[in-house]
């Protein structure tokens, strides 16, 4: 009896001991001392690649390449108006260049042959944090731990919290929780464009607190929350004066992230319990999942994350001409898919991370495939499968620098349903008179309190 149970105390003592190992995320002290020399700050490699066609980092944007004349909140001037594309990728010349696209990427060729081309540029490794995310990385590359079940983590604040990844999960969340500014402030549409091409606007105000990268906070005062959303629709007629507001959690199983919404027609703010996972996006006609926005979002409870590495993979990158107010949304937003004049993609290294849907959890995706731009650890393109395993839709988020900021961010996301032949497109902003705002006062946050939700919310 006593050898039967020391065998099942060293059994359990063994799986902890695994548990243990399998959560702890933090690197040693000589590898985190890679970040700033053959690494970045965040973590990318400083080297270029081989042939050249990926140079090497050399501390991002500089200031003499941000175009005069430029004011924070105004649409963002393009800083490399003068390049021209090196080659461009269409269906028939896309079999040379399989090897450094998505699956998802060569479907939209295949699925558009005469329409959807991919202009190359000269890579440019533009990628710029403030200096102090920078300190707060390295202090987290040797603290940063993954909560029970990777649902989280700890020991990082204002940080990437894993620039070194072991795992797919750390990866994800340096996504998750990469560097977009403090307090954000933007006007925006976003459409539904129909196989035919119609399309109605949906406009509204966004504006978001992240919490997580306020300065003079710590992860003591995180309380669970990332970051605070407000949205409030200005248009079409009849859903204007709606309102959302979400409270971001870090850990969503301990804390389901909070959601209310205002109707303007009844004057009532209510709990929005469901806004998560594969919850459908009104707003999007059905193109995007809750968990799709910003590429991917929320828990990461419902899939096995794996790590598959990296991969040199054309990915959209400084699309300025794609945000510009020159462009309306009438020539930007042709049948299919975004109008190839306005896109530019370069040639970036990723890391890959595969998601699985786990035994017994439900979700409309199976799989879902991400590729993180290394110098920004944000996600450019991603793939997903339904459940039967076959490939069902693309998302790419159209990147742009931020050099006021700096950061590196969407500039717009699209995503193509590949069945019905229909995409979504957030973040239209060209016929606005202002783009994003970085530089507004950081408000208190009673300003993101739901009973506040009916005083602004109005038609």
């Amino acid at each position: 009896m006593m050898n039967t149970n020391k065998s099942f105390a060293f059994f359990v003592c063994s799986i902890l001991v695994a548990a243990s190992c399998q959560l702890k995320a933090a690197v040693s002290q000589s590898e985190a001392q890679r970040l700033g020399k053959d690494l970045t700050p965040i973590g990318a490699e400083k080297a270029g690649n081989k042939d050249g066609s990926i140079p090497a980092w050399n501390g991002g944007i500089k200031e003499a390449e941000i175009p005069k004349g430029f004011q924070s909140g105004s649409h963002y001037l393009n800083p490399f108006s003068d390049d021209k594309p090196l080659f461009t990728i269409t269906a028939s010349n896309v079999g040379q260049y399989k090897d450094k696209l998505t699956a998802g990427q060569v479907a939209l060729f295949e699925a558009y042959p005469d329409t959807f081309k991919m202009p190359v540029y000269q890579t440019r490794r533009t990628a710029r944090q403030p200096d102090r995310i920078y300190n707060n990385t390295r202090k987290a590359a040797t603290s940063a731990q993954l909560l029970s079940g990777g649902n989280g983590f700890s020991g990082a604040y204002d940080a990437y919290p894993f620039p070194i990844p072991q795992n797919g999960l750390e990866a994800l969340w340096n996504h998750i929780v990469r560097y977009r500014g403090e307090y954000v402030v933007r006007r925006a549409s976003e459409v539904a464009v129909q196989r035919n091409g119609s399309y109605s606007l949906s406009t509204s105000q966004q504006e978001a607190l992240i919490n997580y990268n306020l300065p003079g906070g710590s992860e003591a005062t995180l309380d669970n929350i990332i970051f605070y959303y407000l949205s409030f629709t200005r248009s079409p007629a009849r859903l204007a004066g709606g309102a959302v507001l979400i409270y971001e959690t870090l850990d969503q199983v301990q804390q389901p992230r909070q959601a209310w919404g205002y109707n303007a027609g009844q004057r009532r703010v209510r709990r929005a319990p469901n806004l998560a996972y594969d919850t459908p996006i009104a707003s999007s006609d059905g193109l995007r999942t809750a968990d799709d926005t910003d590429m991917y979002n929320g828990a990461p409870n419902r899939y096995e994350w794996k790590l598959l590495g990296k991969k040199e993979i054309y990915i959209p990158y400084h699309n300025y001409r794609l945000i510009s107010p020159d462009v309306t949304y009438d020539d930007l937003l042709t049948i299919g898919h975004v109008n190839p004049e306005y896109t530019r993609y370069e040639l970036h290294r990723v890391w890959v991370v595969e998601g699985t849907l786990k035994p017994g959890a439900r979700h409309v995706y199976s799989k879902r495939v991400l590729h993180l731009d290394e110098d920004s650890w944000g996600a450019a393109v991603v793939d997903q499968y339904d459940g039967r395993g076959e490939l069902w839709r693309n998302s790419m988020a159209y990147l742009i620098n931020y050099y006021d900021r700096p950061t590196v961010w969407t500039g717009l996301d699209v995503y193509h349903d590949l069945r019905s032949r229909r995409y979504h497109a957030q973040g239209l902003a060209n016929e606005e008179a202002q783009y994003v705002n970085f530089e507004k006062a950081i408000p208190d946050l009673k300003y993101f309190k739901p009973s506040a939700l009916r005083r602004r919310g109005r038609r």
